[in-house]
């Protein structure tokens, strides 16, 4: 690290945690963060300040008025401009030391497999079931961590799938690829600005742990966050041996 880099991480390497060699971490990795929206926004706006070396930023979408209301990453100058084309903005503004590759496009297949694996963290702040379930077989086929973090109403949850650790569940041990799922949209079901807020700064803060190797991650526990009581709910999950996803590879 060079002198502007010491000075700007200093609040991170007088963490006995983190110090010099777990920014340095930080510096060197890779996070594939899928979903510019509401969880994105500040999962990547932490992870670039930070100092993550490397964002890949994939959405599809456009900046719409109605995200404003709890997207921080975008700005009213900037509705109409493709979200991860507003997201790089914003984070290189934050950082401009940092690479940000933004994708527009909807991950699947070949492309999705090739970029979980060349990423160190996987965060999924995408909004739809079949995204998280196809995000997850290529996280457990590469052997990448995923953080997992999902928002609606005043409801959140978070939790971390590692399948380098053999004890440690993916996200279909939980939530079956084949179990009758509904979802739900905040377009139609309305959610509270600061949940997603919340469930996407603790999404930054797993990965950048997961990265620093710093404390222990939530794997094998699932947080749910009712946000009218401000109350949490930590509940231990454990691995499915018969998970038609992960199960053959332990």
């Amino acid at each position: 690290m060079n002198d502007q880099q010491l000075l700007r991480y200093s609040r991170h390497i007088l963490l006995d945690d983190v110090g010099i060699e777990g920014q340095q971490r930080i510096l060197a990795a890779h996070a594939l963060v899928i979903g510019a929206g509401g969880l994105g926004s500040p999962a990547a706006l932490y992870l670039a300040s930070s100092g993550v070396g490397r964002i890949t930023l994939v959405d599809d979408d456009e900046v719409d008025l109605t995200n404003l209301q709890r997207q921080v990453m975008h700005t009213t100058a900037r509705v109409g401009q493709p979200k991860v084309a507003s997201g790089r903005d914003a984070l290189l503004q934050l950082n401009p030391e940092i690479e940000v590759v933004a994708l527009r496009e909807r991950l699947a297949g070949e492309r999705l497999a090739a970029l979980v694996g060349s990423a160190d963290v996987v965060l999924d702040c995408s909004d739809n079931f079949a995204t998280r379930q196809a995000v997850n077989r290529a996280c457990v086929a590469a052997g990448v961590p995923l953080v997992s973090g999902a928002a609606i109403r005043f409801d959140g949850q978070l939790s971390v799938f590692d399948v380098r650790d053999p004890a440690s569940p993916c996200y279909a041990c939980l939530f079956p690829p084949d179990s009758r799922f509904e979802d739900v949209a905040c377009s139609t079901m309305g959610v509270f600005a600061p949940m997603v807020g919340i469930i996407g700064a603790m999404q930054a803060a797993e990965a950048l742990k997961l990265l620093a190797g710093a404390g222990r991650s939530l794997a094998g526990r699932l947080l749910m966050l009712d946000g009218r009581a401000m109350e949490w709910t930590d509940i231990g999950v454990a691995r499915n041996p018969a998970c038609p996803v992960c199960a053959q590879r332990h």
